[in-house]
């Protein structure tokens, strides 16, 4: 049977749904998730493609997903890509804590409850894990903070996991993903400061962020997707810096001074306005 791989957020127009096309054209057979399966009509007619319906956060959702897998393959999984994920931003000091959880919850808890739920899958495959990071992770986005920890803390569990399950023979890669044009920005609304908010001045400049109006070119998901997907085919473990602008951050934050790297980060955020007011 041919080799098989479980992507979680494959909603049309993002990262997942582009991994599910470049693996599908590559003849694995693909399990493509999201809890919408309204949002993935564009793959339901090519072969060897399944669409499942999964919210990682739900482990009920999560059990369903993994017997489903069960189902095609007779026990094994290739590959799990937990690319599922959720934005956030709002200054740190005006942050609605449990939104902030919800977004954890999604990008840190939902990338590992799946990959607990399939291990016993992967682990009978030799197979491997792939974990969706983000230049994020490495940079001190203004307003962006705790969706950037989500992202380093699922950095640092990939690279804990790789420790781990090396033996168990299941290799673990974290892609560190630089811009890439996937429409997150557009799933939430504009953001809105509570009345107190010391940033009450740079509102706008928070809804620019978190709607991507800004000066970064982005990648086309396409091009990345196959770019990710030849990486993956390949073996490679560890961490690797894919995307537009990827390769800049993770050289830019050894070599660049921390003042450097903060004038470039600042520069549109608004904030020298503020102190200056």
């Amino acid at each position: 049977m041919s080799k098989s791989v479980l992507i979680t957020g494959c909603s049309s127009g993002g990262i997942g749904y582009a991994l599910a096309q470049s693996f599908q054209r590559r003849n694995l057979v693909v399990f493509a998730t999201t809890r919408d399966l309204s949002k993935m009509v564009g793959l339901k007619d090519l072969p060897n493609l399944h669409l499942l319906s999964l919210d990682v956060t739900d482990p009920y959702s999560i059990a369903d997903a993994v017997e489903a897998v069960k189902q095609v393959t007779g026990g094994p999984l290739d590959y799990l890509v937990n690319n599922s994920g959720r934005g956030y931003w709002m200054p740190a000091l005006d942050t609605d804590i449990e939104e902030g959880k919800r977004l954890f919850d999604v990008n840190f808890w939902g990338p590992l409850r799946v990959t607990q739920a399939l291990s016993p899958l992967l682990v009978a495959a030799k197979g491997t894990v792939v974990n969706i990071g983000s230049i994020n992770g490495y940079l001190n986005v203004p307003y962006a903070g705790i969706y950037s920890a989500s992202k380093a803390a699922v950095h640092v569990l990939g690279e804990t996991m790789r420790v781990e399950l090396a033996p168990h023979s299941v290799s673990v890669l974290t892609i560190v993903i630089g811009s890439i044009d996937t429409g997150l920005h557009n799933k939430f609304p504009a953001p809105k400061l509570p009345s107190n908010s010391l940033y009450t001045p740079l509102e706008g400049k928070v809804q620019d962020s978190a709607q991507a109006r800004d000066f970064i070119k982005r990648q086309k998901p396409e091009g990345y997707a196959e770019e990710v997907v030849t990486d993956i085919l390949a073996g490679k473990t560890g961490k690797i810096w894919r995307g537009k602008n990827a390769l800049k951050t993770r050289y830019g934050r050894i070599l660049l001074p921390m003042s450097v790297q903060d004038h470039i980060l600042v520069a549109h955020s608004g904030l020298k306005d503020l102190v200056k007011k």
